[in-house]
């Protein structure tokens, strides 16, 4: 049984990598619409509710890298390697929070607020920390801009997308709605 678990986990989260390596071509790889859909963050966060949290980590620091170091797109640094770090926390809080929260709708909602909003924090604590050893600026305004108002509709999207599609998935049972 715990061998179907890992294997299914290894499939799904092989899937998830994927659909995070095409799915921002939907933007037309316009780095604007890119950067204000948020398109590979979906698969993360949904990796975190479907696989668990290590998988979900996993898939979250490995996706944005790959992809660059592919396609050139993120940018490796600082864009990728920041978005990296973000989308694990992503894939990592969502995980957690499914397995130890009710499973209730309103729960897969906090959990994933909860994570976004984490993920953000962190985000802007590595970009600042990047941005000062290479001796740039980023500011408080800088901060907002990039996670709040410039992602709003990726942000809308998620909160609407990756809830429907988790009770969804749990509906058809590809979710257990208790990890072991």
């Amino acid at each position: 049984m715990k061998r179907n678990r890992l294997l299914n986990n290894m499939i799904f989260a092989s899937l998830f990598i994927a659909i995070a390596f095409v799915l921002p071509f939907l933007t037309g790889q316009i780095p604007e619409i890119g950067s204000m859909l948020c398109p590979m963050h979906v698969p993360i966060l949904i990796c975190g509710f479907i696989c668990g949290w290590k998988w979900g980590l996993l898939v979250g620091l490995v996706s944005p890298l790959l992809r660059s170091l592919i396609l050139g797109m993120p940018t490796l640094f600082p864009t990728a390697i920041c978005m990296a770090i973000e989308l694990g926390v992503y894939g990592l809080l969502t995980g957690i929070f499914y397995n130890i929260l009710p499973k209730k709708k309103i729960w897969i909602y906090l959990s994933l607020i909860i994570s976004m909003i984490i993920g953000r924090i962190v985000w802007g604590f590595v970009m600042l920390v990047v941005m000062n050893i290479t001796g740039d600026v980023f500011t408080f305004n800088m901060f907002i801009a990039s996670t709040i108002i410039n992602s709003l509709p990726g942000i809308i999207l998620q909160i609407i997308l990756v809830p429907i599609l988790v009770m969804l998935l749990e509906k058809v049972e590809i979710v257990k709605k208790k990890f072991n």
